[in-house]
């Protein structure tokens, strides 16, 4: 099958999928007019790739562990005993992401409760807000 219909199966765009090939994750034929030939077996490596990259894996990690993933059901599963210990520490990089994602979060949360700071000479009254155009060329 071409690009296009490869595309269309798998929900990638075709520069998706040439990414894909780019990066070494897909090796379709080439026909004797240069373009490219998919298989069935490319659909599914593509459903793969897609999987994993929404699992938060990036392209380089993804070729090394995709050769040692299999179907299980639908499901993706570690077929070699080694490819697990490499999964968890994907994870916990990606809990570690979280983490510090969260702490950002609470940083920007205690911003924009922050009370509006009282007016020069304690009189104890906010400074009238600044219009809203104002803000927007600050940001």
């Amino acid at each position: 099958m071409r690009i296009g219909e490869l595309a269309r199966r798998t929900g990638a765009s075709e520069r998706a999928l040439r990414y894909y090939e780019e990066q070494g994750l897909l090796r379709p034929a080439r026909r004797p007019s240069g373009y490219r030939e998919f298989t069935e077996a490319d659909a599914a490596t593509v459903r793969r790739i897609r999987t994993l990259l929404a699992a938060g894996l990036g392209t380089a990690v993804i070729a090394e562990v995709l050769p040692c993933m299999a179907d299980a059901d639908g499901q993706l599963a570690p077929a070699c005993a080694e490819l697990t210990s490499e999964l968890i520490k994907e994870r916990d990089r990606i809990s570690e992401e979280v983490g510090e994602l969260l702490a950002a979060r609470a940083i920007l949360d205690g911003i924009i409760a922050a009370p509006v700071p009282a007016a020069p000479g304690g009189e104890g009254t906010a400074p009238a807000p600044r219009p809203a155009e104002d803000c927007a060329a600050a940001v």
